[in-house]
């Protein structure tokens, strides 16, 4: 057995970290700030600083950590991605962006401004890239605010059959209270579900608190993420009737004041609480299901 000399190997250097702070990639960062920063702090001054879209800061956060989880430690390959339907989605984009801007329809720039990026992302770093962070880029587009038209066409209905479902369950229980569309009447007080329930806005704000608990529970098990996020919005609907239910009764035995007052926020914090437990519950009762599903995938 021959030994060879350890001074004749020959030793591959390691490949030196490529530069960050290249030129391309300064002018790169500072195109994205002006893109990114001037929507970004108009939608924090304007929405985020409302019950409705409070939880955007939160969303962000957490966004941006499950963003660094997909990507921490993987070795996933990074090819630029198709240049023509990158560059025809990153046109179509800006220009929507441009014009929102103009209009000043802050609901729309942001969209078009996160969809930029998006396509931007796709092009730089490929589709691999982009596949593996799927779900935190869903997931942040919660930080932005929806249009008010979207949300006026869905919660509407949503309006009209909350106050008609907590109108006949105290009418059951006895309490003088009718309704006329979404407008409730008990007592001597008259309630508008559209502000007694400010709360239907905050659909958004649960849906993404479910999706994120699936996220961290279950991201490996295609059944149980597909079956809990399915049951986010009926539990955030949910959540919300027992809001108004909790509303209008404050507002029956303690006065329209203590409706708006502190008690207000505890039916917000009620509301929140109901959402989690139920989402716990689902979570618990489909387990054997999702065990099930993973044992036959393994067999």
């Amino acid at each position: 057995m021959k030994l060879e000399n350890p001074a004749s190997l020959v030793h591959v250097a390691a490949p030196a970290h490529r530069k960050l702070a290249t030129p391309a990639n300064l002018f790169l960062a500072l195109g994205c700030a002006l893109l990114v920063l001037p929507t970004m702090i108009q939608v924090a001054r304007d929405t985020w600083s409302t019950e409705q879209g409070g939880h955007g800061p939160l969303v962000l956060a957490t966004g941006l950590w499950a963003v660094w989880r997909e990507l921490k430690g993987k070795s996933i390959e990074r090819s630029p991605g198709k240049l023509l339907p990158s560059l025809l989605a990153l046109g179509a984009c800006l220009g929507i962006f441009m014009v929102a801007r103009i209009t000043g329809i802050l609901e729309v720039e942001a969209f078009a401004m996160y969809g930029a990026l998006v396509a931007g992302a796709y092009m730089l770093v490929g589709p691999a890239v982009i596949r593996t962070i799927w779900f935190p880029l869903i997931y942040l587009a919660f930080t932005l605010p929806p249009p008010d038209s979207v949300v006026a066409a869905v919660t509407q209905p949503i309006k009209i059959a909350i106050s008609s479902w907590a109108v006949s369950l105290l009418y059951n229980l006895g309490y003088p209270v009718a309704s006329s569309g979404v407008t409730i009447q008990i007592g001597q007080y008259q309630l508008l579900v559209a502000a007694a329930c400010a709360g239907l806005s905050s659909i958004v704000t649960l849906t993404a608190l479910c999706l994120f608990y699936v996220y961290l529970r279950h991201r490996s098990n295609v059944m149980a993420f597909v079956v809990i996020s399915l049951a986010a919005i009926p539990v955030a609907v949910i959540s919300n009737f027992v809001r108004v239910l909790a509303l209008v009764l404050i507002t029956y035995h303690f006065g329209d004041a203590a409706a708006q007052g502190f008690l207000h926020d505890f039916a917000g914090l009620l509301m929140f609480s109901v959402a989690l437990v139920t989402i716990f519950g689902v979570d618990k009762l489909a387990a054997p299901l999702f065990v099930r599903r993973t044992e036959q995938a393994r067999a």
